[in-house]
């Protein structure tokens, strides 16, 4: 079922939670369980809903899906705003970050945009998953 692996969005959501992991883990201790939980599960959000999406066969949920991945990386862009504010990353490593929700957010709205909207509509033209 790694039908979705080969979508560049997915992998470049991938890219993103590697690169947000090893940000977090330079953050105090005493967010451990406030901005740094906050922000992996924001991020591991986004390829999880590009591949739970991708695994329901229909446009419909996959568009869905890829919506509360745009909602996620939404959440990611913030949650490193905020982090940046209170000095927790540095000013070149947010930068990074911000281009990288920046070009996945482009990304997903391609993907979105190539995904026919007629409901009930099935195979999305995105490739079969593997029998």
């Amino acid at each position: 079922m790694a039908f979705y692996r080969d979508l560049i969005a997915w992998k470049k959501a991938i890219e993103l939670v590697t690169e947000i992991y090893r940000v977090t883990a330079e953050f105090p201790k005493s967010e451990l369980y406030g901005l740094t939980s906050q922000l992996r599960r924001a991020a591991v959000s986004v390829p999880s809903n590009i591949a739970e999406g991708r695994a329901h066969y229909s446009n419909a949920d996959f568009r869905r899906f890829l919506r509360h991945a745009r909602g996620s990386l939404a959440e990611v862009e913030t949650q490193v705003l905020i982090a940046r504010n209170l000095s927790y990353v540095p000013d070149e490593a947010a930068e990074a970050l911000q281009k990288r929700t920046n070009e996945l957010s482009k990304i997903l709205a391609g993907l979105l945009a190539s995904i026919p909207s007629k409901l009930g509509t099935r195979d999305s033209g995105l490739g079969t998953p593997p029998q």
